[in-house]
C-alpha cells in the first residue's frame, strides 16, 4: 500500500470504503482502512474527493495522511518497532481510557518524526521519535 503516488493511495481508502459499505469481503489490509476510516466519521465525505488538495496552512488536516498515520502506527505497534513501542502504547491505552486517544497522541510524535525527516532529506531518527512517544506516558 505505501508509495508515493497519491492518487494511487487516496484510491486504495475509496475503493476498500466502497467495498466496505457494498458489504463486499475486504482483504486484510482493506479492513484495517475501513476500521480506521469509521473510526473518523469526520472524514467519510472526503474518501471519495481523491482529488482535493488539504493545505495545513488553511488550517485543514488531511484526512489521508491523518488515517494514513494511524496504519502507520499499528503496524509499529504490531511489530514493535522502534522497540518498546508496543509497551508505550498499552500503557497510555490504560492512561487515556482508549485506543484511539492513545493513537492520537502517538502519531502527533510520528509526525513530527516524518517531517523532521522529510525536511531534513534523513531517514526518521527513531531514537527521537521514541524519546518524543515516552513523553506521552
Amino acid at each position: 500500500m505505501f508509495g508515493t503516488d497519491r492518487n494511487q493511495l487516496r484510491q486504495m481508502y475509496k475503493s476498500a470504503w466502497e467495498k466496505f459499505q457494498l458489504q463486499q469481503s475486504l482483504t486484510p489490509l482493506e479492513t484495517q482502512i475501513t476500521e480506521i476510516i469509521k473510526e473518523h466519521p469526520e472524514y467519510h465525505d472526503f474518501v471519495t474527493q481523491l482529488d482535493k488538495d488539504f493545505l495545513p496552512e488553511m488550517g485543514q488536516t488531511n484526512p489521508f495522511l491523518h488515517m494514513g498515520l494511524h496504519l502507520g502506527l499499528r503496524e509499529q505497534v504490531a511489530t514493535n518497532r522502534p522497540q518498546g513501542i508496543t509497551s508505550l502504547y498499552r500503557k497510555l491505552v490504560k492512561a487515556r481510557s482508549n485506543a484511539h486517544d492513545a493513537e492520537h497522541a502517538m502519531i502527533d510524535c510520528l509526525a513530527e518524526a516524518m517531517w523532521s525527516a522529510q525536511s531534513n532529506n534523513q531517514p526518521p531518527d527513531e531514537a527521537a521519535y521514541y524519546q518524543c512517544l515516552k513523553t506521552l506516558v
